[in-house]
């Protein structure tokens, strides 16, 4: 059986490594994660390009390829989907992309940007924010291959969450933190992580094999993990 095919659209290359990391602790079969947003060669040409904006732009064309559900895309040869976005998008206004998308969200009914309330809960803004990210797919409901992944304040809670010790400041309130980047930056050097390629490489392995503790803290990745499992198996049951 060939492995598992997954498609990534996010916001950038370092959330990709954490959302792996997440995917190997889940799934039980050999799988290869393909970042399809943002594309590196894009991106170098003036293309789409990165962050939340890039998330919103491609999911915007894939519309008006008359495309809202991935899984009916033919160009999309992929088994299953997964499209990230962090929470504090919820807190972000359309004018804030470069080029601003102010006439672009009013023209195709997007939801309203910014739709964050205050934390706790979480959930509060990640609710209306899933709304937003499916007005961007045309208010089209995902299929049951496609997942939809938004976590709070940023896919570094998943990451906090995994590496620093028990009583840590950093884990209070993990999913409120909208600077839980800036923190982990400066710590200790002995826990310090700066945002690249490379740290987070380092501690991949660590959000693998700690993920139930991060289920534990973060609700959005217990979410997240449900999905993915719910979504694995519609698969494995619909396979000839």
């Amino acid at each position: 059986m060939s492995d598992l095919r997954i498609a990534l659209i996010a916001e950038g290359p370092t959330d990709r490594i954490l959302i792996e990391a997440a995917l190997s602790a889940i799934i039980p079969t050999p799988f290869v994660l393909t970042l399809i947003q943002p594309e590196q060669t894009l991106d170098q040409v003036g293309g789409i390009g990165g962050g939340w904006g890039g998330v919103c732009e491609w999911c915007h064309r894939s519309v008006l390829r008359g495309k809202g559900v991935l899984e009916d895309d033919p160009t999309l040869l992929y088994d299953l989907f997964i499209v990230h976005l962090d929470a504090d998008v919820a807190g972000m206004r359309y004018s804030d992309c470069r080029p601003p998308k102010d006439a672009v969200a009013q023209d195709n009914q997007w939801g309203q940007l910014p739709c964050a309330l205050p934390c706790p809960s979480p959930q509060d803004s990640v609710t209306p924010l899933r709304t937003v990210l499916l007005s961007w797919l045309g208010n089209i409901a995902p299929g049951q291959r496609t997942i939809i992944c938004i976590p709070s304040k940023a896919v570094e809670s998943w990451l906090a969450a995994a590496v620093l010790p028990v009583g840590a400041p950093l884990l209070n309130n993990i999913e409120c933190n909208l600077n839980m980047e800036n923190g982990l930056k400066i710590l200790s050097k002995d826990l310090r992580i700066k945002k690249g390629r490379t740290e987070y490489l380092k501690h991949a392995r660590t959000v693998q094999q700690q993920w139930e503790r991060v289920r534990e803290l973060c609700v959005q990745a217990e979410i997240f993990h449900h999905d993915v499992v719910s979504a694995f198996q519609n698969l494995a049951a619909n396979q000839p």
